[in-house]
């Protein structure tokens, strides 16, 4: 009976010794040169802290990207565009089918689409692309969409211009720097980074969008786009204010991943603002009840329950 009972104990012992079996899980980030690479690194270190046993795997993506990812199983976290992750669950293009397996973790902060031409590249409306050299991000890069209908709303096309090419922010810059291209855009936080990058070394003039284009594009796309304003002094020699279109950064995660694990992912960020703050700065000061607006999109049940038990919906 003696031995029976010391085997209990060590059998006891050792399960609760055992680590937390582990949980691998895919989070799907951004673009070279941008944001969500670094924040995404933040946010994993803090979700395996806090998650026993989550052990998370980083790969680099694009908004529409990561949405599809989600939804298809090749992912189970990502960031996205509240605009572009709207037309994944009402399956309009650029999505092939509408996606069901995505769900709302959080809402981050807004994102600024900008035009970034050279100063000596006579650019000052979105009609004058015409006939520019221009680099955007990679082909199903919310900002990549957006340079396309931008253009469409203005009578345009990729064929309308110079040339085009698709790089990552990184090689974006480096190609208007020597100036192989005139015009860059791309749909980030404001100041980005890559833009101070290019302002350290040529002179640039964001360009801005006007009332028709972001009216039309609202009507072709639900009223998910919303007219933001670069303050003046944003980037060097910038002396005005500049509106543009804007969206939102959101989180984005597999509706079947378990409700604990969701819920105290959430509930981490929640207290750890300060430390997302660090690397984007537009977080600073975000509170629950901004991570659960309304994007549209639906809240995973995790999810849902930290905002209710924080008053937050």
């Amino acid at each position: 009976m003696k031995i029976a009972k010391t085997l209990l104990a060590a059998a006891t012992a050792a399960l609760f010794a055992a680590p937390a079996a582990a949980q691998q899980v895919t989070f799907m980030t951004g673009p070279q040169g941008g944001s969500w690479i670094p924040l995404g690194g933040a946010l994993k270190g803090m979700w395996e802290k806090a998650v026993p046993g989550l052990q998370i795997t980083q790969t680099p993506g694009a908004g529409i990207a990561n949405v599809r990812g989600v939804d298809e199983g090749k992912a189970h976290i990502g960031f996205g565009n509240s605009s572009t992750t709207v037309d994944g669950l009402e399956g309009r293009a650029p999505y092939p089918k509408k996606v069901t397996n995505v769900c709302q973790l959080a809402n981050l902060y807004p994102q600024y689409f900008q035009v970034v031409a050279l100063a000596d590249a006579k650019v000052n409306s979105f009609s004058d692309l015409k006939g520019k050299a221009l680099v955007t991000q990679t082909k199903g890069n919310t900002g990549e969409l957006l340079t396309e209908l931008a253009l469409k709303l203005n009578g345009l096309t990729y064929q309308s211009l110079a040339k085009v090419s698709f790089q990552s922010y990184t090689d974006a810059v480096g190609m208007m720097k020597d100036g192989h291209m005139q015009v860059f855009t791309l749909g980030t936080t404001a100041p980005a980074s890559a833009v101070m990058d290019l302002a350290s070394a040529r002179d640039i003039k964001l360009v801005p969008v006007d009332d028709k284009t972001l009216d039309e594009l609202n009507k072709l796309y639900g009223g998910y786009y919303k007219r933001l304003v670069i303050k003046a002094g944003t980037y060097p020699k910038q002396d005005k204010d500049v509106p543009v279109i804007g969206y939102a950064t959101h989180l984005v995660v597999a509706c079947d991943l378990p409700e604990n694990t969701v819920y105290q992912m959430v509930k981490t960020m929640a207290a750890n603002v300060d430390a997302m703050a660090a690397v984007v700065k537009s977080i600073e000061g975000i509170t629950p009840k901004d991570m659960a607006v309304d994007l549209g999109i639906p809240f995973h049940k995790g999810a849902a329950k930290f905002y209710k038990e924080v008053g937050a919906i």
